[in-house]
């Protein structure tokens, strides 16, 4: 890219974000050499003009768009060059073209095509024919025709002939730019999406998924993402046929003014072209390419649907270092059960029949339990929200732990698929699949980040057709949700696993391994200086990624902070400046209120960066996530069965999509609140008014048990007369309707039986 190039880009970012231009070229400069957003947005802030992390990545997303229009651009015009195509005035036009549409759009005429109709007749000699119909409307062109009658060329009368030039004429009406660009235009504000069941599939069982669009219909502007991807997925599995039109007259119509200037019987000639022209290449090409763009559209919702769900997934709060007994819920084969240490390390692990089996067996798993818990001094139980996990939740709570043990559910979806990956094997080389999800249930309610970045954040089960949408484009903006909670919260550097540390600015999975290995070489890192010492750590990843590192009880206290190593001679300077230390400067906040910021603003660092400093000071290593609360769903509501209409619930909303939120009341299956009905105000975006994690208070509106389905709502005073959205407002295609939360174990329930046999299972514990 050349130096003009670059300053025309910088100067187009600008312009379309309203971003100041400088603060555009600065940042462009920035993540030329190197850096990452989250580096760029904590520690760049002067240089940036305070940018953040999603202006930033439009920066640099957008420069990449513009690098990818010019390397088409330069393809374009090697290929009309080569082909002695390229006058001046063409050569204009490719380089006036602003977007990739348009682009294509002046390079159509040009393009290299296969075999068409229109080729067949230039290749039999036609052109001329074609020509001298547009140039000669008011005459009659019978006589002419005739001159290109040529049987060896397969011209048998003068009908093919004109027949041949019509094909040539109608495949430049369909290349004309400037139509091209006005039926754009036109297929963008007016034109129809519509699906309709695909011939003979209307009582197949499996199209009944998508009976909402066997006979549907709106407009392309107005065509929700979930709709759209729903449809699209109907078209791809054969249950639906898909259009996107608009009436052919709106395009045949102006084009016709365009090229018939006459009256003759050229004239009529050159109109059947054009109508043909429109009809035949035009509108195919205009509907093929909104199916593009409003697939685009569509993922783009979907991507930020899931990016925005996984991000309040990262950042729920976090219960923090405790002793944790974590089960993973079972009936026939029994509940996984494992101790974990403070640092969430495997101590103890067994398998409970707490749930099935006979009342011995449910005795025993009380003792052992019970005597678990005493053992280990655990300060929390977490359970598994899968199946069995309501049953698993009685039983515990019927040992009667002290207040002070709260026994919490936690969302498992994903556990499995972290259990049987490369990393957990790693990690628990002896260990079985059981007991690794059991593991990562608790570590899950220990520290949820640290936990989930160890899994492919599309098996975590909060997006909306994740499947469908591009892949590229899903794993570039779930990277980018990552490495900003990661580098958000900050990583410490002596715990933290490699799977977390390659999120880490700066750094990668090489470097990531290189940490733990040194770590396990040398013992724990004892400031952030040492890291200079690890393989392949150089300068600019230190820099890069020095600052999201903790180490806590360093010698430095600044090491356990977010301040960035280069600016601690400016805090020593500070403490120096008031007679003191910077441990002291750190626990003294009148001394830190003496300090103008001002005398120590230069023109590197700026209030904004002494700003970051000072909150720092105040609280150091300071977690941004909310304080964790405890939350229990309502006793004897555990199966959809218990469900009646009006019962009024607590849960907690599990996956949040562009037609509504799905919450968990603990029965094993979710339940959609409609966008309908979010809130007695009218809501465009769910978003707006939940999200992943929230605690909700919802009412029962419908449970179909037909088809699994639960209808909530959380208006204050909801319709009961029913709970089914309209017709098309749902997800559409069956099975993304409900995000995959639940693991399926398709187990026998236990048989109710007295409880007598806890108080004496907690006797004998004690007796232990």
């Amino acid at each position: 890219m050349t130096e003009a190039t670059s300053s025309a880009h910088l100067d187009i970012i600008a312009q379309e974000s309203g971003i100041p231009l400088s603060s555009v070229s600065s940042t462009a400069k920035l993540l030329a050499e190197g850096a990452t957003v989250p580096f760029i947005s904590r520690y760049r802030k002067e240089a940036t003009g305070s940018l953040d992390e999603v202006q930033i990545q439009t920066v640099r997303d957008r420069m990449v768009q513009l690098a990818e229009l010019d390397t088409r651009r330069g393809s374009i015009l090697k290929s009309l060059e080569e082909r002695n195509l390229l006058s001046p005035e063409l050569k204009k036009k490719v380089l006036a073209a602003k977007t990739m549409s348009a682009l294509e759009d002046v390079f159509a005429p040009y393009r290299p095509k296969r075999q068409t109709r229109a080729t067949k007749a230039r290749e039999k000699g036609l052109e001329p024919l074609s020509v001298w119909l547009l140039e000669n409307q008011d005459a009659d062109p019978s006589e002419k025709a005739a001159e290109f009658v040529d049987a060896a060329k397969e011209v048998n009368d003068k009908d093919e002939a004109l027949a041949g030039a019509r094909d040539i004429i109608a495949e430049q009406v369909a290349d004309d730019a400037d139509l091209r660009g006005r039926t754009r235009t036109i297929y963008e504000e007016e034109a129809v999406v519509s699906s309709r069941v695909m011939y003979g599939k209307d009582e197949d069982k499996e199209a009944a998924r998508f009976r909402d669009y066997f006979e549907w219909s709106e407009p392309l502007k107005a065509i929700p993402s979930h709709r759209m991807m729903a449809i699209r997925r109907g078209e791809k599995e054969g249950f639906l046929i898909m259009r996107i039109e608009v009436p052919l007259e709106r395009v045949a119509t102006p084009a016709v003014g365009d090229w018939v200037k006459g009256a003759g019987g050229a004239a009529e000639q050159v109109r059947m072209a054009v109508e043909d022209g429109c009809k035949r290449l035009l509108m195919p090409s205009m509907e093929t390419e909104m199916r593009l763009k409003g697939k685009k559209a569509a993922d783009e919702t979907a991507i930020q649907v899931f990016a925005d769900n996984l991000r309040e997934l990262l950042l729920a709060s976090p219960l923090g270092r405790k002793r944790t007994l974590a089960i993973d819920p079972a009936f026939r084969t029994g509940c996984k059960t494992v101790v974990l240490d403070a640092q969430g390390q495997l101590l103890h692990h067994t398998v409970l029949h707490a749930t099935a089996g006979s009342s011995s067996q449910q005795y025993e798993a009380a003792v052992e339990l019970a005597g678990l818990i005493k053992k280990y001094r655990i300060e929390a139980v977490a359970i598994g929200n899968g199946t069995a996990s309501r049953e698993t939740e009685t039983f515990v709570r019927k040992l009667k732990l002290p207040a002070s043990i709260p026994v919490l559910m936690v969302n498992e979806s994903g556990a499995s698929v972290y259990s049987a990956s490369e990393a957990a094997r790693e990690e628990f080389p002896n260990e079985d699949v059981t007991v690794r999800g059991a593991v990562s249930i608790g570590r899950r309610l220990m520290d949820p980040l640290a936990e989930l970045v160890k899994i492919d954040p599309k098996a975590i089960g909060v997006g909306q057709y994740q499947h469908d949408v591009d892949q590229r484009a899903l794993k570039r903006s779930l990277d980018d949700t990552v490495e900003s909670c990661v580098n958000g919260v900050g990583v410490e550097l002596n715990t933290a696993s490699k799977q977390l540390l390659a999120y880490v600015s700066g750094l990668n999975d090489s470097l990531a391994a290189n940490i733990v290995e040194w770590r396990s070489k040398n013992g724990p890192f004892e400031s952030r200086a040492q890291l200079k010492e690890v393989s392949r750590l150089g300068e600019k990843a230190f820099e890069q990624a020095a600052g999201f590192l903790r180490i806590r009880e360093a010698a430095n206290p600044l090491d356990a902070s977010a301040v960035h190593p280069e600016r601690y001679s400016l805090v020593e300077r500070m403490a120096s400046d008031l007679g003191c230390g910077v441990d002291e400067l750190m626990r003294d906040p009148a001394r830190r209120k003496k300090i103008d910021l001002r005398q120590y603003a230069d023109d590197e660092v700026g209030l904004p960066t002494l700003k970051d400093i000072m909150a720092e000071l105040d609280k150091p290593g300071r977690d941004p996530r909310k304080a964790f609360e405890v939350f229990s769903f309502a006793e004897g509501i555990e199966k959809p069965s218990d469900l009646t209409q009006g019962l009024k619930l607590p849960g907690i909303v599990t996956n949040v999509t562009a037609f509504g939120a799905f919450v968990d009341v603990g029965v094993h299956q979710d339940g959609l609140v409609h966008i309908s009905q979010l809130s007695d105000q009218f809501v465009s975006d769910p978003n707006d008014v939940v999200k992943v994690g929230q605690k909700v208070n919802v009412t029962v509106m419908e449970v179909d048990m037909a088809r699994n389905r639960i209808s909530l709502s959380m208006k204050s005073a909801p319709d009961l007369g029913g709970g089914t959205p309209r017709r098309g407002q749902g997800g559409g295609g069956g099975h993304d309707r409900r995000p995959a939360q639940r693991r399926d174990r398709r187990e026998a329930r236990p048989s109710s039986g007295g409880n007598d046999w806890f108080s004496q299972a907690l006797n004998q514990a004690k007796k232990k």
